[in-house]
């Protein structure tokens, strides 16, 4: 079996299209026949690709691809009109849904996904309930991963009592997280004076990481997401993380805020699946309703609180982040992968 994931145009190799390309190194590395299918080359050239250099798997040209029957032809969700090569030869046909967001946004019009010939794979347990419910089909689940040689904690974190460092990224919901910032402003200046922004920006991940390195608290911004991998690298460099799950982040956030923190502290509605943290009473962050922006700046003030008291529910809290992102390793989504390509090499 031949598989062909196919790669959007976008601007940079990050986020889905770094997780594809991860995909296919792993398949290619353990023998089996893989090619990356391009739409265009942006203007980088050939050196277009996501930062660690062992991610490659040999390149077929769009224009001249030429499917068969027996191939896979791999499809990110929300480019529904890439499956055309694959529907044209006959090929199965797999959508990888990373954003349950754009799974039914890009279908042309009276086109549903019940009509077409096509299986479906989720990043996470959420996505997977929300194809389940919107295509019939229950997909299998394939997590992404990150790279714990590069997101790693120091030794020790800046004082915090010489300056609360909170990161942040604006590329998600950057309107939004100035209002975060505002309001945590507002709610206690004096808190606040004592607490430094951290923007991440621009930055290639061993910057990102270095950043996060430096951080005490990470603010996640970010809905809707699919399986969100900030956070996680976050929690692997030792930041308390505060903010959304965007439903998606579901698959790994858990809440630490006890009814003493929060009098209602936010719980998914949808049935959330069992994980190996968090069984000892603490979560791994201060998760918020998606846009709740007053609940995010008190969950931030709260944060903070933590930090500067020495409060004893930051040690296991921070624990339990350093073992959920252990769980999302480069080396698990290589194994994952390769383990559901046994199972469709065999279907």
């Amino acid at each position: 079996m031949r598989t062909f994931f196919f790669l959007p145009p976008v601007r940079q190799a990050a986020g889905g299209v770094t997780v594809i390309r991860r995909m296919a190194a792993f398949l290619a590395a353990s023998g089996r026949e893989v090619y990356l299918v391009p739409r265009e080359l942006p203007e980088k050239g050939p050196g277009w690709a996501p930062s660690e250099a062992w991610v490659d798997a040999p390149v077929a040209a769009w224009e001249s691809l030429a499917l068969k029957a027996s191939d896979l032809w791999v499809v990110p969700e929300g480019w529904v009109n890439a499956l055309a090569p694959g529907l044209n030869a006959g090929a199965r046909c797999l959508v990888y849904v990373q954003n349950w967001a754009y799974l039914l946004s890009a279908l042309p019009e009276g086109v549903t996904w019940r009509r077409l010939p096509a299986s479906f794979l989720a990043v996470s347990d959420p996505v997977a309930q929300f194809v389940a419910a919107t295509t019939g089909q229950t997909p299998p689940v394939l997590r992404p991963g990150i790279d714990l040689s590069l997101f790693r904690a120091p030794e020790a974190k800046p004082d915090p009592r010489k300056g609360v460092r909170i990161a942040w990224m604006p590329r998600k919901n950057k309107a939004l997280g100035k209002q975060i910032q505002e309001t945590f402003q507002s709610l206690d200046e004096g808190l606040a004076a004592r607490c430094e922004w951290i923007e991440i920006a621009g930055l290639p991940a061993a910057g990102v990481a270095q950043a996060l390195s430096s951080a005490h608290i990470f603010l996640a911004t970010g809905f809707p997401e699919g399986c969100p991998l900030p956070p996680l690298e976050a929690m692997a460099c030792g930041c308390l993380p505060v903010g959304y799950m965007g439903f998606g982040g579901a698959d790994y956030m858990r809440q630490a805020l006890r009814p003493e923190d929060d009098p209602a502290p936010f719980a998914p509605w949808w049935p959330v699946r069992s994980v190996s943290w968090g069984g000892d009473g603490f979560g791994n962050g201060l998760w918020s309703a998606d846009a709740d922006i007053l609940g995010a700046a008190l969950h931030l003030k709260l944060a903070a609180g933590w930090l500067l008291s020495g409060s004893p529910q930051l040690s296991p809290t921070l624990a339990n982040a350093r073992a959920t992102a252990q769980a999302y390793g480069l080396e698990t989504q290589r194994q994952d992968v390769l383990d559901l390509w046994t199972r469709l090499e065999t279907a």
